[in-house]
């Protein structure tokens, strides 16, 4: 599922279980010495994914420990990102000369809990959650959307080391095309590598959402630049942050 929304660039890797052979390096395991075994679990499983992600783009096997505010921290050569939920664990990397950020989530396919949407979203946004939860609730939109800020905030705070606040991304989704656009609402760029717009590609399948953004250095600066909607009047086709280590 991951694979098919990241370019061929990126090496995705996914399971729904835990590998039998997934084990950590010793300064991983002390992170998590203390850790409940669900923790421990989840923990060991995205690291193994991460590395057989290494392996296919022909690096050594090596620990990923988190870096400020819980970030992975990867060879100097590559991107990353990782993630888990309950049934799923994923990790996707990519050479830092073709990908220069990475952003993946996933979520279970259900309602945000009471109260949630309205700490995450915007007015445009909580009104097109509205307005597809209306006319197609198979789906948790409100999940995705906050899958789709996760990412973006993996995607951005590596480039930038400066937080990202639920309420400085705007995000439109494209539900029939299964993609997404953000403008990031942060005012003067906090540094050259900042970028003023992303795009992302989203999939639910089997009682999961997963969200994911692969931004290129040639990537617009602005999304305008590249004859994109006008996302702060909130349309589309169809219509205080705290970042969990992983």
């Amino acid at each position: 599922m991951l694979s098919s929304l990241l370019p061929p660039d990126v090496v995705a890797v996914e399971v729904r279980s835990d590998p039998v052979d997934a084990a950590l390096f010793p300064e991983e395991a002390e992170l998590v010495r203390d850790a409940v075994p669900k923790r421990r679990e989840e923990f060991t499983a995205v690291r193994w994914c991460a590395r057989v992600a290494m392996a296919r783009l022909g690096l050594p096997a090596a620990p990923v420990l988190p870096g400020e505010r819980g970030a992975p921290t990867w060879d100097p050569s590559v991107t990353g990102s990782m993630t888990h939920c309950k049934g799923y664990r994923a990790a996707a990397l990519a050479p830092r000369s073709r990908i220069v950020a990475l952003g993946i989530d996933a979520e279970p396919d259900e309602p945000l809990p009471e109260g949630i949407l309205d700490v995450v979203a915007l007015g445009p946004e909580r009104r097109q959650v509205a307005a597809l939860l209306a006319a197609r609730p198979e789906l948790a939109w409100d999940r995705l959307l906050f899958s789709i800020k996760e990412s973006v905030f993996k995607t951005w705070y590596p480039l930038t080391g400066r937080e990202l606040g639920f309420h400085e991304a705007l995000v439109v989704l494209d539900p029939d095309r299964a993609a997404f656009h953000v403008r990031l609402l942060t005012g003067p760029a906090p540094s050259a590598r900042a970028p003023r717009g992303l795009r992302g590609r989203w999939a639910a399948q089997d009682g999961l959402l997963v969200s994911a953004i692969a931004h290129t250095a040639g990537s617009p600066a602005s999304l305008d630049e590249d004859g994109g909607i006008d996302l702060l009047r909130g349309t589309c086709a169809s219509g205080g942050r705290v970042l969990t280590a992983v």
